[in-house]
């Protein structure tokens, strides 16, 4: 989940990370409001989970409340790359000695984390990376270890910070990382990460991935999931224990165990189709739970076809096939049901589909026949 930069900097607070003092605004009023609390000059910011914000006119300084009263006026409502503006941060102005690029994520074929730090803050990382890459300073961090002193003032001095504040920024760099491990982040990023006229370091921005899988440890992030609109059939999902990524093909898929569902998006895409959403039962599914999954795709009309691929381990075959019969009873499907099962009791589960086996639901020996079949019939609807 991408947090708005209001809400990570709330977090970063929480941790000892200097942020600037703001309010969030849903009005011109609201703005004006706490552009006179905050006093003196004030930034009004766009929020939107998506960069180039300042390109697009959604930051401008205010000097005045009135004049925050204007800007906030042009700013909501305003398409920022296909993002609607509900909401300003209004926040006190900084004076800006230098710009710095801090970010931290995971490195998942390393297996470690990775810290980025650059002196040239403040830009398109991406670009700097590209025209000047000496400036982008990369190291890899042991999850275990964590990031050590040593290694902060490293990334410091190697990525050539201001001397001056050195010590400053690595104890900075120490206090985002444990942000990124404690709030289980998949990425804390922060451009601008400046240095005042007067020697401090302040997060200016934050960029903050939160790892939903992680919610169940952290029960005050619910406020968080609230401020957003969550996609209805993914919320359906969720709400009935199912693992569910909408993807933007024509194939509904259903497995048990992420490993043969991935496997099974690709063995979709292998012979020619397109998954229209990655949906994980998980393991011991019984009748109801393949009942509800298949309720939830019946959500979705980009579905044409559905793939059931199901491997019995904990996962008895002819609990699936009896969800399969229930679902056919109870709902109207839409879409014909090819299924392959394999594994504990799959002999007793191809029996029990076997009063259903029609134009509807179509029996697969083998995962690659069933995909090809899938997608042969998602081709004719």
């Amino acid at each position: 989940m991408d947090l708005f930069e209001y809400q990570g900097k709330s977090l970063f607070a929480r941790l000892g990370v200097p942020v600037p003092e703001g309010r969030a605004a849903r009005t011109p009023e609201e703005a004006r409001a706490a552009a006179a609390e905050l006093g003196g000059t004030v930034v009004v910011k766009a929020q939107v989970q998506v960069g180039g914000r300042g390109k697009a006119g959604g930051i401008k300084l205010a000097a005045d409340p009135e004049e925050a009263f204007a800007h906030a006026s042009d700013i909501l409502g305003m398409d920022i790359k296909g993002h609607t503006v509900h909401l300003v941060w209004v926040e006190q102005a900084s004076d800006i000695a230098a710009e710095y690029y801090v970010s931290f994520t995971l490195d998942r074929g390393a297996k470690k984390h990775l810290a980025i730090v650059s002196a040239q803050g403040g830009m398109d990382i991406e670009a700097v990376a590209k025209e000047t890459p000496d400036a982008v300073i990369k190291m890899h961090i042991d999850p275990v270890v964590g990031l050590t002193n040593w290694q902060a003032s490293e990334l410091v001095y190697r990525a050539q910070l201001d001397r001056s504040a050195a010590r400053t920024a690595a104890a900075a760099l120490r206090k985002l990382y444990e942000a990124f491990v404690s709030l289980d982040c998949d990425l804390v990023e922060v451009n601008p990460l400046i240095l005042t006229e007067s020697g401090e370091i302040v997060a200016l921005d934050s960029k903050v991935t939160l790892d939903s899988n992680a919610f169940y440890r952290h029960p005050e992030f619910e406020d968080f999931r609230e401020a957003f609109t969550e996609d209805p059939i993914e919320k359906m999902a969720r709400e009935r224990g199912l693992n569910f990524i909408k993807l933007d093909g024509d194939v509904g898929i259903v497995g048990n165990g992420a490993g043969l569902v991935m496997s099974t998006l690709d063995v979709v895409s292998l012979v020619g189709g397109s998954a229209s959403n990655f949906l994980d039962v998980g393991g011991g599914a019984g009748a109801d739970t393949i009942t509800n999954a298949l309720e939830v795709l019946t959500k979705d009309p980009s579905v044409k076809s559905v793939l059931i691929n199901i491997f019995g381990g904990i996962t008895r075959c002819d609990l699936v096939a009896q969800g399969i019969v229930e679902a056919l009873d109870g709902m109207d499907l839409p879409w014909p049901i090819v299924v392959r099962l394999d594994g504990t009791n799959a002999v007793e589960g191809r029996e029990i589909l076997q009063s259903v086996v029609s134009d509807a639901v179509i029996p697969s020996e083998t995962m690659r026949q069933a995909a090809e079949k899938a997608v042969q019939l998602a081709g004719r609807n």
